[in-house]
């Protein structure tokens, strides 16, 4: 078997596979025998017509396509290996000269490549500055709010009313028998909160829902942002029409031990405040983290490159839409109708997820790259308890999983598997920004690393998992219609 490899722009490798002249027809005579054991032939013992007779009722292409396919099955896997190439995805077969010997033409996608350049000179003051107590005072009085009594009011609202609303956003330019985007009845909602960037149905909404009263009719257009949350609203004209159902005054509740007992967050007022304290700073330092981490990120891919086929992107593009899915699915929501609500197509969606799916996939290639340059390695005993406290919280908020686990269920290694490998993944991914957190700042110092668990060994006798795009991934030759009716 002779190998010629050319490098292509595209991150693939074209294989030119020239195999023995004797190879060939070795393969079609097993070939037909392939189709004789599973085709009708008068007068002959399936598996049991000669050549000759095979080639007559089937002929030459259908023979030739069968021989192809026992060909790639029996040296593809072994031509990668000689030509030292480690694909991403299945290749394909592009040609076949009919050369004596015949060769065969693949196209090949690579693994992914990361050079991150100089990453280690990548500087960013990490700042993160606690939540003020006047915050901490409006989390609170938002919690109590929510304890509260309200009551109908014919007055127009003021900020912290309860407001009930009926809510149609349409696109602008939509047919008029086109479902509306936007659609709730009774939506209720607080008048008068901050603007956020996730509230229903556009950020700052609830400010539209101050001095407003029961019987008013709103409408207003909306153009969502360039950087839109939900990238399928991005740079669209809505137009909205609200109606007041409601308007409801609240009357907090007093804020005592009574109360801080009832919502579960201390026996006492002073260890009510103190919880509160901790999940507005854990909330706030979260976000900052994702803005901060998001944005260093992106300062080191500025000095790297990275290439990557496009079924890659492919792939992880199908990702983006699964995640949406599981979400979806959370909200008792099916994804036909969610594409129909956006007013769009699945092409149309997988198009518009790309951009999200390429910056995904591109930070995540540069993390995996920065864990090996650093060679950041995992503490056993921490990934091990880390894989006891996530599998303990699966089971307590995921329906899914507390059934397959519960009453002494036997457990499978692949679930077992599966989890220890996203609990190592985290970690890892953990470890690699609270490193380049250290380098951008200035504070980080070379300490002696111990050695690296394997994954599957967080629990025992957990079975490794899978690669999803494995080496040996074949390319498939197609079958024309008469040799799919001779399998028949």
């Amino acid at each position: 078997m002779k190998i010629e490899t050319t490098p292509r722009e595209d991150h693939q490798m074209e294989m030119v596979v020239e195999l023995e002249t004797t190879q060939m027809e070795s393969a079609k005579r097993r070939a037909a025998r392939k189709i004789s054991e599973k085709a009708k032939i008068p007068g002959f013992r399936p598996g049991k017509a000669p050549y000759d007779i095979v080639l007559r009722y089937y002929g030459e292409a259908n023979i030739t396509e069968e021989a192809v396919e026992i060909l790639i099955n029996e040296n593809y896997t072994k031509a990668l290996e000689e030509a030292g190439i480690r694909p991403a995805a299945a290749g394909s077969l592009e040609n076949i000269e009919s050369t004596n010997p015949p060769k065969f033409k693949f196209v090949v996608p690579l693994q992914p490549v990361v050079e991150l350049g100089d990453y280690k000179s990548v500087r960013k003051d990490y700042d993160w500055q606690a939540p003020s107590e006047a915050e901490l005072e409006e989390t609170i009085n938002n919690l109590r709010g929510m304890y509260s009594r309200p009551e109908p009011v014919e007055r127009e609202s003021i900020a912290g009313d309860f407001v009930t609303v009926d809510v149609i956003g349409t696109k602008v330019g939509a047919a008029v028998d086109e479902e509306p985007a936007f659609d709730r009845n009774s939506y209720p909602i607080v008048a008068g909160k901050d603007e956020k960037e996730s509230e229903w149905p556009i950020p700052g909404f609830s400010m539209k829902m101050v001095n407003v009263k029961a019987g008013d009719t709103l409408e207003f257009d909306y153009t969502f942002s360039s950087d839109a949350e939900d990238e399928t609203l991005r740079d669209q004209t809505f137009k909205f029409t609200v109606i007041v159902k409601t308007v409801r005054s609240s009357s907090l509740p007093e804020l005592d031990d009574a109360f801080a007992q009832k919502t579960g967050l201390g026996q006492t007022v002073e260890e009510f405040r103190q919880r509160m304290r901790e999940n507005i700073d854990e909330e706030s330092r979260n976000k900052y983290d994702d803005e901060y981490f998001e944005e260093l990120i992106d300062m080191i891919k500025a000095g790297a490159t990275v290439k990557y086929p496009s079924q890659v992107l492919e792939h992880e593009t199908e990702h983006v839409i699964e995640d949406l899915k599981r979400r979806l699915e959370q909200q008792n929501t099916e994804f036909d109708t969610y594409l129909k609500m956006r007013n769009t197509t699945l092409e149309k969606f997988t198009e518009e997820a790309k951009p999200v799916a390429r910056k995904r996939l591109e930070r995540g290639l540069i993390i995996d790259q920065i864990s090996r340059a650093e060679e950041i390695k995992l503490d056993e005993e921490a990934l091990r308890q880390e894989f006891s406290k996530t599998w303990t919280e699966m089971a307590m908020y995921d329906p899914d999983f507390s059934k397959v686990t519960k009453g002494g269920t036997q457990v499978s290694n692949e679930l077992v598997d599966a989890v220890a490998m996203n609990t190592a993944n985290r970690m890892m991914t953990r470890s690699v920004l609270d490193r380049i957190k250290a380098i951008a700042t200035g504070t980080y110092v070379a300490a002696e690393t111990v050695e690296e668990p394997k994954a599957e060994e967080v629990v025992e006798d957990a079975a490794p998992a899978a690669e999803e795009a494995p080496a040996a991934a074949k390319p498939k030759a197609r079958k024309s219609k008469k040799s799919e009716q001779a399998a028949e």
